[in-house]
């Protein structure tokens, strides 16, 4: 299948290029572009993976309608057709069911997680200090166990390398008492609601991060919520805790380039076919699971 790793629409000017999205200044709003660009331990890899990216545009507009009462956010409209009167030039055909009109917003740099397990960078930490993000937790918690309440556990926002993980007075230092508690209570208001919808729909959010960014008085989410990319979504059915689990994102990516050796520095390698197909029907199979439909295609 083809793949989109970048776009360039020579009527619009670029306003920011990510690891995965595209951006364009339309004036009075932007277009968000998802490629199906992928990146493993902070480095963006040669191959693109199919579907990619219509997975994470399609189910970040289904969970920015479900949540809009829940917290606002900065979507307008999803563009699902190259004859979309409202846009200011053609459409191209692979631009369709990837891309939708946003607000502009002044983003906050801080990467806003709530968890509602034990996992990842959280765990390592735990085991260390017993604590996460200096949030003490309770002794005794193994790999992958639900805490007794979700927590928040912000970082920092890097353009480059990992984020830091820092605490709840970090971030208030950063953006003052009163947004820091405003994110922190829109995140796990956002993460409780997705949480409760998605163990229905037969899979465990373990954590997800959400941004946001400064709509004139408002602080809206913007960005990308609740995808593969930005959370961990893992099958209820097979949940066992004491371990690592399967997971629908880009796990088969992580552990091929760790079997491999490589060091993680540039140039990075290219993914085998076996790995990009099992990557993108992870992808496709969260999208499935969640909304109970099909990605729409061009």
């Amino acid at each position: 299948m083809t793949v989109l790793v970048q776009t360039d629409l020579p009527t619009a000017t670029l306003f920011h290029r990510g690891k995965v999205r595209d951006t364009y200044d339309l004036g009075d709003r932007l277009l968000m572009v998802a490629t199906d660009r992928i990146s493993a331990f902070d480095v963006v890899l040669p191959n693109g993976i199919p579907d990619k990216g219509r997975v994470l545009t399609q189910l970040s507009v289904f969970w920015f309608e479900l949540t809009a009462d829940v917290a606002p956010n900065h979507f307008l409209r999803l563009i699902d057709s190259t004859e979309a009167k409202d846009v200011p030039f053609a459409v191209p055909p692979e631009l369709v069911g990837r891309s939708m009109f946003i607000r502009k917003a002044k983003r906050l740099d801080v990467e806003c997680v709530a968890r509602g397990y034990l996992a990842g960078s959280g765990w390592a930490e735990y085991r260390t200090t017993g604590k996460v993000c200096g949030i003490p937790l309770p002794n005794g918690l193994r790999e992958s166990d639900e805490l007794p309440e979700p927590i928040f556990t912000p970082s920092t926002k890097a353009e480059t390398g990992h984020d830091i993980n820092i605490s709840f007075d970090q971030v208030v230092e950063l953006v003052g008492e009163k947004a820091a508690s405003l994110i922190r209570d829109r995140t796990l208001a956002v993460y409780g609601f997705a949480r409760d919808y998605a163990r229905w729909r037969g899979i465990i959010i373990a954590d997800t991060k959400l941004e946001f960014g400064w709509l004139n008085d408002e602080l809206i989410v913007i960005d990308e919520l609740l995808t593969p990319d930005s959370s961990r979504f893992w099958p209820a059915d097979g949940y066992q805790p004491g371990r690592s689990q399967p997971s629908f994102d880009k796990q088969p990516v992580r552990d091929w380039l760790e079997s491999i050796g490589w060091n993680k520095q540039p140039p990075p390698p290219n993914l085998t076919p076996e790995v990009v197909t099992s990557t993108a029907e992870r992808y496709r199979e969260a999208f499935r699971r969640l909304t109970g439909r099909e990605i729409m295609g061009p």
